[in-house]
């Protein structure tokens, strides 16, 4: 993304190529760009120039005062030329191929074969902490590995989950190196170093040193299709709108890579997160696009004082990222005065990973520059450690702060899978189905959360005092629709047994003859309470579902003496209602007993209908 001095070579306007085709570039930043590739300086005149090449369908993939970078094809370099631009040739890719090395270590660059041999014997010689896990594999097949850093590698805990994930960007690869050095703190350090074990031991940490290996082989910053991983993931507004709680990812059309790190995301329940990359040295933090602000501009997200704090533990922890007196920069620094910038106040990025992450799953994500040269000598390797080390692990420990807990069913006590929300903020985040551990990050300050789960009740808690320190711990317990409808029941039941003798008559009841013999089983003219949950769950499940009665119109009108109990009712159960074709309607049918008010029941064919939670 930095502009390099290495290849100078300046074209001015050219009358003579003025006829090159003006048509939007196929495909847009995300590619596809098949063959060559050569990065282009671009002088524009200001920054809404970011924004036009944007639409235009080029790639930018830096800026800075005066200038965009561009990974383009040559008919786009002409394209470019015709339209008037200045621009200089940075390099052209791919590049030459490094020399495959089986040599492992620290302070050497890895590409694939290298990178799987020293990750497979980390695994090996560490066994108790840490598992190698295939994610998926890129378009060559080649795997997709990510490191597993736990107390408890093979059982779910009430612990946090974060990940790092390097080059998706084939030609920035100081992560990579980064990535081995932290694999390697970790697995040594544990035991020995008190930080290091009560980090592992809170924590469930991932680490993917290399998720596009294809273009690391070449060298290229695109997979092996042409395109640029961080422009393929899904796009907001235009390919969902939603979260993971409200509706499925869609993977159609998407390439490999980029399938791998959403079906791993959504597998997993990752509160925070980060992803490598190289050209300048910042922390870039959400939106990195949002409708209706041009690129260039400031795009904040519900979350941006906490990604602005984020950020900066990162940064400040890095002489090379902000200027602190005292600690000079040994490599280079790139002209952000904090070390972090907004994303779309950078340059805008449309189908970026961590916009995904973020909307999508809930997961904080930052995108970290590390190096201003993609591939510096790998001398400088154990510098980069030095000054990116205890960054890493600062931002890394941030994954405890804010609120925590564990979300349960009142009754059962069993995990559920639910939605946080903070009153004021409408980015939600989500319990973990497997524990129900959820995890809110947010700075200190005092907050109400809203709990959400389907099939159950909502639950809000406020007055939530969040500190500097340790996550808040706040379980919460939440009462289903079904255990709520029979307290419901069992209350109106007693307002009901005027007599006080734990049966209903038909006065009593209020039902119609007919309902009321259906309940009364055993026909002593009266209904006890069992009867009547019996009725409404079926036997041996009362509380698992509460629609049994639905009237049945026929010719599209109610008749109001039709009522059968079908006791087998169940959530995404079907049945077939009797005198064949009905229309099957949401309840009410007796209003005083509360029968069937919280679920609904829909006619999916001829007398056959589903029950689910109302609309």
């Amino acid at each position: 993304m930095g502009l390099r001095t290495r290849v100078a070579a300046v074209w001015a306007v050219a009358a003579i190529i003025a006829t090159v085709a003006q048509a939007q570039i196929a495909g847009g930043p995300a590619g596809p760009r098949p063959g060559p590739i050569v990065v282009l300086d671009v002088e524009i005149d200001d920054e809404s120039y970011l924004q036009i090449l944007h639409d235009d369908g080029y790639n930018v993939t830096n800026a800075w005062p005066g200038h965009a970078e561009v990974y383009a094809t040559p008919e786009e370099r002409d394209r470019l030329l015709s339209e008037g631009y200045t621009i200089t040739e940075i390099e052209v890719q791919p590049g030459e191929p490094e020399p495959e090395t089986a040599a492992r270590g620290l302070g050497v660059y890895h590409k694939h074969a290298a990178l799987t041999a020293e990750l497979q014997a980390y695994a090996a010689a560490f066994p108790t902490i840490c598992r190698l896990v295939n994610v998926g594999t890129s378009v060559q097949g080649r795997e997709l590995w990510a490191m597993l850093i736990t107390d408890n590698p093979d059982v779910e805990e009430d612990e946090p989950e974060f990940k790092y994930v390097s080059s998706m960007h084939g030609d920035e690869i100081v992560g990579v190196e980064m990535c081995l050095y932290l694999i390697k703190t970790l697995l040594v350090g544990y035991g020995s170093s008190s930080r290091i074990t009560d980090l592992v031991d809170s924590t469930e940490i991932w680490i993917m040193p290399l998720m596009n290996p294809d273009g690391r082989e070449i060298p290229q910053r695109y997979n092996w299709n042409g395109y640029d991983l961080n422009r393929s993931f899904p796009r907001f507004p235009e390919d969902y709108t939603g979260t993971r709680f409200d509706s499925a990812a869609d993977f159609a059309g998407l390439e490999p890579e980029v399938v791998a790190l959403m079906q791993w995301a959504l597998d997993n329940s990752f509160v925070l997160s980060a992803n490598f990359h190289g050209g300048v040295v910042v922390v870039s933090y959400p939106y990195d696009a949002e409708q209706g602000i041009p690129s260039g501009q400031y795009a904040a997200s519900p979350d941006d004082a906490l990604y602005i704090d984020m950020s900066l533990l990162y940064a400040e922890a890095n002489p090379c990222m902000t200027i602190i007196p005292g600690t000079p920069c040994a490599l280079d620094f790139t002209g952000f005065p904090d070390g972090i910038t907004n994303g779309n106040d950078w340059y805008v990025v449309k189908g970026g990973m961590q916009g995904w992450m973020y909307r999508f799953t809930g997961n904080a994500e930052v995108t970290i520059e590390l190096s201003v040269d993609k591939t510096p000598l790998q001398s400088t390797i154990p510098q980069y450690w030095a000054d990116n080390g205890e960054s890493m692990l600062v931002y890394l420990e941030a994954v405890h702060r804010g609120i925590r807990g564990i979300v349960t069913d009142r009754v059962t006590g069993v995990p559920i899978y639910a939605k946080a929300t903070v009153t004021g903020n409408a980015q939600p985040v989500f319990s973990d189905p497997d524990v129900g551990d959820y995890y809110r990050l947010l700075l200190p300050g005092t907050y109400t959360l809203t709990f959400n789960a389907a099939g159950y009740e909502e639950r809000t808690v406020p007055g939530i005092s969040v500190t500097g320190g340790p996550a808040t711990r706040v379980d919460v317990e939440l009462t289903s629709l079904a255990t709520a409808a029979s307290e419901s029941l069992r209350d109106s039941f007693e307002t009901l047994d005027t007599d006080s003798d734990d049966a209903l008559t038909l006065a009593e009841s209020g039902l119609i003859g007919s309902t009321f013999d259906a309940i009364d089983a055993d026909n002593d003219d009266h209904i006890t309470m069992e009867e009547l949950l019996e009725a409404t769950f079926g036997a041996g499940n009362v509380g698992v579902m509460n629609p049994v009665y639905v009237s049945a119109a026929n010719g599209g009108a109610e008749s109001g003496t039709i009522a059968q109990p079908f006791n087998t009712l169940r959530e995404g159960a079907a049945f077939v209602a009797p005198g064949g074709a009905v229309n099957i309607t949401q309840g009410d049918y007796n209003e005083s007993l509360g029968l069937n008010k919280n679920l609904a029941v829909q006619l999916v064919g001829p007398g056959a209908a589903t029950v689910g939670p109302l609309p």
